[in-house]
C-alpha cells in the first residue's frame, strides 16, 4: 500500500507541511470511492494535483481523466464543450461534436475555477451529479454518462452563494469531500525547499549551475508574503536563474525581483457588509455633501446681497437663486417689510455710523470669507479621504475607483491632480 510520502514523490509534492500532508492524505482516503471531491485554496497553491491522485488510485485509472478550465471557456460555448451540440444548433455548429462528459465517460473530469460557471451551466452540471443525465445543446435525446467529478475553486463559494453567483445546492453536491490546499506563507519550512528544488530544475533545464541564496536573502524568501503562492515563486527562481550572472544571490538582488507592495502585508479581513451597499450609501454621502456645499454659498450669496441692496432689489437681479432656495413662496417669504431681516438705508446714518457701518460690513465679510474656507476646507477633506479609500481598495485602479465612487474617470483623474494624491 501507497504512503503518502510516496504519494508526493510520484507526483511531484514538495513539502513536509502538515495540512499539506493531510490534503494528501485525504485524496488517498476517497479516491477509491466515487464521491464527488471540491479542493479549495488561493490561485497558485498547485490545487491540480489532487485531482490527478484520485484518479490514478480510482478504479477508473484506465479511463480518461480530462481536466477543463471552467474560466477560460466563453460563457457562450461552455455548455457545448461540456455537454457537446448537435448540427446546426447555433451558428458555426457545422458537425455534431461530443462533449467532455461524453468522451469522459467511465473516467474523471477535474473542473478548475468552477466557481466561474455561468448559472445556465449550473442546472444542468447539478443533473449529471444527481442521475448522470445529459443534453446536448440543440437537442431533446437525454444521454447516460458514468463520470466522477473533481472540482476546484480560488473563490469563497459562502460569499458566492450569497451574491446570487453560483447555486447552493450544487455546492453541497460538489463538496461531500472538500480538500484545503494551504497558502505558502503557511508552509515557511517548505519555501526554501520548494526554491531549491526549482533553481536545481532549471540549472538543469539551462545547463548552468544552480543558484544559492545568502543566510539574510534566505530569511527574507521565508518572510515574504507570496501572494501568487508556488507559482510565483517559480517564476521567481526561473527569472533569477536565467538572469543573474552571479551564483550567490544577495538579500539586495532577491528583493530586486519581488514586489514589494506584497511582502508583508496583513490578511485583508472582508466588511460583513456587502459591498454594493457600501458602495450605495457612500454615493449618496458623497451627493449630499456636494448638494450642502452648493446650497450653502448660494444661502451665502443671498444674504450678502439682502444686506448690500434690500430684499426688492436682489429679487430683480437673482430671481433664480431666491426661487432656488425658497421655492414657490419666495414672494411671500422674503419682502423689505421682513421681519426676518430689517434693511436699514445707508442715508439716514451719520458719517460716524456710516464709518461704523462700513468697519461692521468688513468684520462681516472677512468672517464669512474665513468661514467659508473652512467649510470648503472640510469638504475637500472628506473629498479626499473618500477617493483615498476608493484607490486603496481598488489597489490603484482609477477607473474601478472612479466607478465605485460614481464618477468619471477623467473627473477622478482631475481629482488627484487638485489634491496631488
Amino acid at each position: 500500500m501507497e504512503t503518502v510520502q510516496s504519494i508526493k514523490q510520484r507526483f511531484e509534492i514538495i513539502g513536509n507541511d502538515p495540512k499539506l500532508n493531510r490534503a494528501v492524505e485525504k485524496a488517498m482516503q476517497v479516491a477509491p470511492t466515487d464521491i464527488s471531491v471540491l479542493v479549495v485554496g488561493e490561485s497558485g497553491v498547485g490545487k491540480e494535483s489532487i485531482p490527478k491522485i484520485i484518479h490514478s488510485l480510482s478504479h477508473r485509472k484506465h479511463g480518461k481523466y480530462i481536466a477543463v478550465n471552467c474560466g477560460a471557456i466563453p460563457e457562450g460555448t461552455i455548455d457545448s464543450e461540456l455537454f457537446g451540440h448537435e448540427k446546426g444548433s447555433f451558428t458555426g455548429a457545422t458537425g455534431a461534436r461530443d462533449g467532455y462528459f461524453e468522451v469522459a465517460n467511465g473516467g474523471t473530469i477535474f473542473l478548475d475555477e468552477v466557481g466561474e460557471l455561468p448559472l445556465t451551466t449550473q442546472v444542468r452540471l447539478l443533473r449529471v451529479l444527481e442521475n448522470g443525465e445529459f443534453i446536448k445543446v440543440g437537442s431533446s435525446q437525454v444521454q447516460k454518462t458514468n463520470v466522477r467529478i473533481v472540482a476546484a475553486t480560488n473563490v469563497n463559494m459562502f460569499d458566492a452563494i450569497e451574491k446570487g453567483k453560483f447555486r447552493e445546492d450544487l455546492y453541497y453536491r460538489l463538496s461531500t469531500v472538500e480538500i484545503a490546499l494551504p497558502p505558502l506563507r503557511e508552509r515557511k519550512d517548505d519555501i526554501h525547499l520548494l526554491f531549491r528544488k526549482f533553481a536545481s530544475d532549471f540549472a538543469h533545464k539551462y545547463k548552468m549551475p544552480p543558484i544559492k541564496l545568502e543566510d539574510n536573502a534566505v530569511k527574507y524568501l521565508i518572510n515574504y508574503r507570496w501572494s501568487g503562492n508556488i507559482r510565483q515563486l517559480r517564476n521567481a527562481a526561473e527569472q533569477i536563474s536565467v538572469l543573474e550572472t552571479k551564483r550567490e544571490i544577495s538579500l539586495e538582488t532577491l528583493i530586486s525581483y519581488l514586489p514589494a507592495d506584497g511582502s508583508h502585508l496583513p490578511s485583508i479581513i472582508k466588511d460583513k457588509k456587502s459591498e454594493s451597499d457600501f458602495s450605495t450609501e457612500r454615493d449618496i454621502l458623497y451627493k449630499v455633501l456636494f448638494d450642502m456645499k452648493s446650497d450653502l454659498n448660494d444661502l451665502k450669496k443671498l444674504t450678502l446681497e439682502l444686506m448690500k441692496n434690500g430684499a426688492a432689489k436682489v429679487q430683480d437681479i437673482h430671481p433664480q437663486l431666491i426661487q432656488k432656495i425658497y421655492g414657490n413662496n419666495h414672494e411671500e417669504t422674503i419682502t423689505d417689510n421682513s421681519p426676518r431681516m430689517e434693511v436699514i438705508p445707508v442715508e439716514n446714518h451719520t458719517e460716524q455710523e456710516e464709518f461704523d457701518s462700513d468697519d461692521d460690513d468688513n468684520d462681516y465679510l472677512f468672517a464669512e470669507t474665513v468661514e467659508e474656507e473652512e467649510e470648503i476646507l472640510k469638504l475637500e477633506q472628506k473629498e479626499i479621504e473618500l477617493i483615498k479609500k476608493a484607490l486603496d481598495k481598488n489597489k490603484g485602479k482609477r477607473k474601478a475607483a472612479a466607478d465605485e465612487l460614481g464618477i468619471s474617470e477623467r473627473t477622478l483623474y482631475r481629482k488627484i491632480k487638485q489634491f496631488d494624491l
